[in-house]
């Protein structure tokens, strides 16, 4: 009698396809290739099997397969972790594009998303009812992934972070149970999914709270290197008493020719009849080589870091929490884009400041609710380019910023190798953290932003 040659994997792939209602895709099938590709080009994992489920049944049995045949377990929504960790090298992979369905109740305020929705599904929806859900700063983004570990946006001033803005989310758990977390049922778990990110479900649902914003003054400032210190500087006085309605991003990004240029990305969402007021702050940065400030719907704001997000390019992401920018951090922006390796990369320099940081630090698993800047050091190339420069430029930058610091950083964009800097960011909402992922998933069959294993270093576990 010959062996048998079942596997785990290729036992997984039957009870699947025989049980759900959404597809199934193994090595070898049509279209799997195309589903195992992630925006991040340079992530190459094998996925022993990737499902696409129509409905939450279908991720509880996804759920289940992995468990009964001892799977690794990723779940995708956007596939935007620049890190590789919506797919599984050999596991199994529970993806969410074909859920992405939302409704909006205009009078509550509220969107109800799939989990699979990118943050232009939503914006979509609510844009013809004067109201905007708060999301991250690219539409193609998917709104889980940025809800449940922070969300820094362009409302974040008024508005708080996108996870602020979360009322409730329907969970899959590790045993299998379909559950709501809300303030009312399974309150450490909404607790948890409030910055602790997706590592203790997979998320089918997720219920925002909008807000009646539809038109804002908004522009893409671009400004030559060469007078980066001074804008910067004006920028830093500006921000400095800036109010809850004005957020201003800044940063810079490879222009038409491929040489970097300083942009400010300011977005007033209050009273529009101050336009004269907020536009006078700005002109007096002086003249722009491109862009002014003026009236644009909100949607179309989001839109316009769009062009930097392409599927397929190789990429590395670094990030630092800086408490204010200081004359050396401003000149460390400017010497960064100097040194620049490749036209694709660029940094991102996130306000948080206004309503994002009153929470007070117990009431989310999101710990740092101070002003601050977050400094996004994207690097990019092409896949046919040595990867080498490219890394080197976005770790280096990372060092010389680490110097000014704030402790941990942005759980969603740190490498798996920077467990420590996440367990950090989660600074005295650690212990509590790690028992709500001993209550949801004592077997961690969730691994996503950070491991949450304690540690003997891990405070309060």
């Amino acid at each position: 009698m010959a062996p048998s040659t079942t596997t785990p994997a290729s036992a997984a792939v039957r009870s699947l396809r025989a049980s759900l209602r959404g597809g199934v895709l193994a090595p070898g099938d049509g279209g799997y290739d195309a589903a195992r590709r992630l925006w991040n080009g340079s992530v190459d994992a094998r996925p022993a099997v990737v499902v696409r489920p129509a409905d939450e049944a279908d991720v509880v049995r996804a759920v289940g397969v992995a468990r009964t045949h001892g799977l690794s377990l990723a779940v995708r929504g956007g596939g935007h972790d620049w890190a590789g960790r919506s797919t599984a090298d050999g596991g199994l992979v529970v993806d969410l594009s074909a859920m992405r369905a939302v409704t909006v109740d205009r009078d509550a305020r509220l969107a109800v998303a799939q989990g699979g929705a990118r943050a232009g599904d939503v914006l979509e929806a609510t844009r013809p009812h004067g109201l905007a859900p708060v999301t991250g700063t690219v539409k193609a983004v998917g709104l889980a992934g940025v809800t449940l570990a922070g969300g820094y946006g362009l409302l974040n001033g008024r508005c708080g972070l996108a996870l602020d803005n979360l009322v409730a989310a329907r969970v899959v758990l590790a045993d299998g149970r379909a559950v709501t977390a809300s303030a009312d049922e399974h309150p450490d778990l909404y607790w948890a999914l409030r910055g602790g990110g997706g590592n203790f479900g997979v998320v089918t649902e997720l219920r925002c709270r909008l807000h009646p914003i539809g038109t804002v003054l908004a522009g893409m400032l671009l400004y030559p290197l060469d007078r980066a210190p001074a804008v910067l500087r004006g920028y830093r006085d500006l921000i400095a008493d800036a109010e809850d309605e004005l957020t201003v991003m800044t940063g810079f990004f490879g222009g038409p020719d491929g040489r970097p240029l300083l942009f400010l990305l300011p977005v007033w969402s209050g009273d529009i009849d101050r336009c004269h007021d907020v536009v006078d702050r700005f002109d007096r940065l002086g003249t722009p080589l491109a862009g002014r400030v003026c009236p644009h719907e909100y949607a179309e704001v989001l839109g316009m870091f769009d062009q930097s997000v392409v599927d397929g390019r190789h990429n590395e992401v670094r990030t630092q929490w800086l408490p204010e920018f200081t004359d050396r951090s401003l000149d460390l922006l400017a010497d960064a884009a100097a040194g620049v390796t490749s036209p694709y990369s660029g940094m991102y320099v996130h306000h948080f400041h206004g309503a994002a940081g009153r929470v007070p630090v117990p009431d989310t698993a999101f710990a740092l609710r101070r002003d601050h800047l977050l400094v996004e050091i994207a690097a990019a190339w092409e896949p046919a380019d040595e990867a080498g420069p490219h890394r080197r430029w976005a770790r280096e930058v990372s060092a010389a910023f680490a110097r000014h610091a704030l402790p941990g950083g942005y759980p969603n964009l740190l490498g798996p190798e920077e467990y420590q800097r996440a367990i950090a960011a989660f600074g005295p909402n650690t212990g509590r953290l790690l028992k709500v992922k001993e209550r949801y998933d004592p077997d961690h069959l969730f691994s996503a932003v950070a491991a949450l294993e304690p540690t003997e270093t891990t405070p309060g576990a």
